[in-house]
């Protein structure tokens, strides 16, 4: 652990991380979701004595520290956060070089609990999400390195007709309350997909794979992404075990101007830029050859309008083909 607590008194079970970027008005959200969890003990509150008090006393509320990570705000919307942490009482640590995997990288160095648990800026956990989570880490086995949970879509507006029913993931919806785990070479069922909206992790082990890596996941305005998969793909090759409670819930706001063709779109674009580059690292991308003859076909739909919602369907997969290709020729997602 690190230094700060004192000797004689419980450190935390749980630290949960917020990574934030100009976004004072969900961030409110989060934590207020977390200011209103039953059961735990925030770590602004008195410390918790290790043991309870004595023989037959019912043990002690598990301690959760908060750490909100400011991915680089601008000046404008610093203030705002740092108010929110603050009165929260939640650690607040602030870089100014974007990035979520950084971001989440600098959170995990500051945490202090055993366990690390991230949530999205714009995720609400239910009351008893933390008391459901450290309750599920608990009954783990000594080789688990990951849970995840449930997210439900708290919708801005409605999902449009148009929407194909098999991208709704792309909006990180997990809406299975059931219970499963990745065994072997199975990964977990696409039904409990393990998302940032709502993950943890045993510190000790993402330390040991060198935590997120930066050159995936958000950056700016590049919808990069894959950083989550990478993470548990590493975990799994050192024999760690990777867990799904459906009990854990949180509710994720799904923003009305994602709901738009174009930014569908882009979102498949970005995700295959984020598969050629995940591809890279295992080696040249096996599926640039079946990309590129599949985009010669594809080419007339990469100049329809970008806010019609004809076609839809066919326009993401010319658009996941065309990032395909960029990641893999160029080594990076330039759009």
């Amino acid at each position: 652990m690190a230094d700060g607590y004192i000797a004689g008194f419980e450190p935390p079970a749980l630290s949960v991380i917020i990574c934030t970027h100009a976004r004072p008005a969900y961030l409110e959200a989060c934590l207020d979701g977390l200011a209103r969890q039953q059961g735990v003990r925030l770590l602004r509150d008195a410390p918790v004595l290790m043991g309870g008090a004595g023989p037959g006393a019912p043990p002690a509320e598990p301690a959760i520290e908060l750490i909100v990570v400011d991915s680089a705000s601008p000046h404008a919307a610093q203030s705002g956060i740092a108010r929110l942490a603050a009165g929260a009482g939640a650690r607040l640590v602030r870089t100014g070089t974007p990035g979520l995997s950084l971001a989440r990288n600098l959170g995990l160095k500051a945490a202090t609990a055993p366990w690390t648990a991230w949530l999205d800026d714009d995720a609400v956990p239910e009351p008893d999400w933390a008391l459901r989570l450290v309750a599920a880490i608990r009954a783990l086995p000594d080789q688990a390195v990951a849970i995840g949970g449930r997210i439900l879509p708290a919708w801005e507006a409605p999902l449009p007709a148009w929407w194909p029913q098999a991208l709704r993931g792309v909006l990180t919806i997990v809406e299975w309350d059931g219970s499963a785990e990745a065994t072997g070479n199975a990964p977990l069922p696409q039904c409990a997909a393990i998302y940032g909206a709502n993950m943890a992790f045993r510190s000790q082990d993402l330390l040991a794979v060198g935590g997120f890596p930066e050159e995936l996941g958000r950056i700016g305005d590049r919808l990069l992404s894959g950083e989550e998969e990478e993470v548990l793909a590493r975990l799994q090759a050192r024999g760690g075990r990777v867990f799904y409670d459906g009990g854990v819930t949180v509710r994720h706001s799904i923003q009305a101007a994602r709901l738009r063709p174009s930014w569908l779109v882009s979102r498949l674009h970005w995700q295959g830029a984020t598969d050629a580059l995940r591809d890279r690292r295992r080696g040249w991308p096996r599926r640039a050859p079946g990309a590129a003859a599949k985009l010669l076909l594809q080419a007339p739909l990469l100049a329809w309008p970008r806010d019609s919602a004809a076609l839809v369907r066919a326009r993401c997969g010319a658009a996941y083909n065309l990032g395909y290709l960029r990641g893999t020729l160029s080594g990076q997602a330039a759009a």
